[in-house]
């Protein structure tokens, strides 16, 4: 018998995502995905508890390798809110992209159940760790409590941004996923344009964008 391998957790997505990806659905057990790639079953659990965390933290992963680009950037350092977080949205997009087949398979499972959301949901904490390094103005109201909301209510405002823009991004068909750029640049400025009460063209220009592109689908 061969002697069994040294496993990382990255091993252990590819595996996952491989497994996934040839069969059309997740592993059945641990010991089944072992077996196949020749490792101890419990190298797996210094990682995971089950399986079911395995897809969980690639998504995480995705905004981990965003967050590891964006530190190594001497520019995003020098960028305001509103390019930091452009430059976020393209550099997280480039990464699922990359890995388009396997979340497009997860997220078409999932798109027309309540598990869409718990799916996505995955990355919620990690993102709304980076949104507070933006350091976004807001009005200064002079009142913890209402400020505290308004906190809240960004962070949120945002999350919706991220899933309309993962929406987006799984129907979009052009080549080199371009429309999801424009998407991603005209949401993002209208939403910064709102936050600066400066918010009509920008409106205008995504409504016109958005209403192009759903004449063209029917």
């Amino acid at each position: 018998m061969a002697r069994k391998k040294k496993i990382s957790k990255q091993d252990i997505y590819s595996f996952y995502m491989d497994y996934y990806l040839e069969k059309g659905e997740s592993p059945k057990t641990v010991y089944q995905l072992s077996k196949i790639h020749n490792f101890d079953e419990t190298q797996f659990y210094e990682f995971f508890g089950n399986l079911g965390a395995v897809e969980k933290s690639i998504f995480e992963s995705f905004i981990d390798q965003t967050m590891d680009l964006l530190d190594k950037s001497e520019e995003y350092a020098a960028f305001d809110g509103r390019n930091k977080l452009l430059t976020f949205f393209y550099t997280f997009f480039e990464i699922l992209t990359a890995n388009r087949s396997f979340v497009l398979s997860i997220l078409d499972r999932d798109k027309n159940s309540p598990r869409f959301l718990k799916t996505i949901s995955a990355i919620k904490p990690k993102y709304f760790e980076f949104i507070k390094t933006l350091e976004i103005e807001k009005l200064d109201l002079k009142n913890a409590r209402i400020e505290k909301i308004m906190d809240r209510s960004l962070d949120e405002s945002l999350w919706v941004q991220l899933i309309l823009c993962f929406k987006f991004w799984m129907d979009d068909d052009s080549a080199g996923l371009e429309k999801t750029d424009i998407f991603i640049e005209k949401s993002i400025n209208t939403g910064f344009d709102l936050l600066n009460v400066q918010p009509l063209q920008s409106v205008i220009d995504l409504g016109k964008f958005l209403f192009h592109e759903k004449s063209q689908m029917n």
